[in-house]
């Protein structure tokens, strides 16, 4: 698989996701954290696979050998020397971090996409909160999903309800639908997506099947520990 860098001022996929996943206004997430926190490392999975730093094998995620430039070396660092491969799940799994969550929208901060507003609680900073500071960066990537969507999110879809040209050569675009799609975001960002086109990139995608089996064990834990 060839490399895929993202374009000068592009954001990354773990950067994207975080960025649709927080509501514009309060900066809140719109999801659970454990779910932010698999779509982050699915998304993190997904930007080295890109760049071509790992790949999938089989049933088991390993390294290329490739050196490419990446905010997420210490992710790499980690699959590398892993002396025994693991599943993407399993890698969504040792992958979620609570820090690295903040790690990534203080990167966005520093754009200035989005503001850092921390909130006091008798004395102490107890929530940080990242509502939007510039639309821009979302804006592009919103009418990105639309065109890799065929423009149904907007009600313009094509004839056979398929990519547009644009979408169908935009890997980073469509892996970023899968993701949303995996961590049942794409409805909340696109309410009239087309969820069928949707599940097939989801589907298609590794890492974002690595995110919903993993999502799917987390409800089901959930469910045997509340009986």
């Amino acid at each position: 698989m060839s490399a895929e860098k993202p374009e000068a001022g592009e954001l990354s996929l773990p950067q994207a996701f975080l960025l649709l996943a927080t509501n514009d206004k309060d900066g809140e997430p719109d999801v659970p954290q454990a779910v932010l926190k698999a779509g982050l490392a699915g998304a993190i999975l997904a930007e080295l696979d890109l760049l071509g730093a790992i790949e999938l094998q089989g049933k088991h995620v390993r390294a290329t050998g490739a050196a490419p430039q990446t905010d997420f070396q210490h992710q790499l660092e980690l699959i590398r020397e892993k002396s025994r491969p693991h599943t993407p799940k399993r890698w969504v799994s040792m992958l979620e971090s609570r820090a690295e969550l903040h790690r990534v929208y203080e990167g966005m901060a520093s754009l200035g996409i989005v503001d850092h507003v921390g909130e006091r609680h008798l004395g102490l900073f107890k929530t940080t909160r990242y509502p939007e500071k510039n639309h821009a960066p979302e804006a592009a990537l919103l009418e990105k999903i639309s065109a890799a969507l065929g423009g149904s999110a907007a009600g313009q879809g094509t004839a056979d309800g398929g990519m547009s040209p644009s979408g169908a050569t935009d890997r980073r675009i469509t892996a970023l639908v899968g993701l949303l799609y995996s961590a049942e975001l794409l409805g909340k960002v696109f309410p009239g997506a087309d969820q069928g086109r949707a599940r097939e990139l989801a589907h298609e995608h590794w890492a974002s099947r690595a995110v919903a089996d993993e999502l799917r064990m987390i409800r089901l834990a959930e469910a045997e520990a509340a009986t």
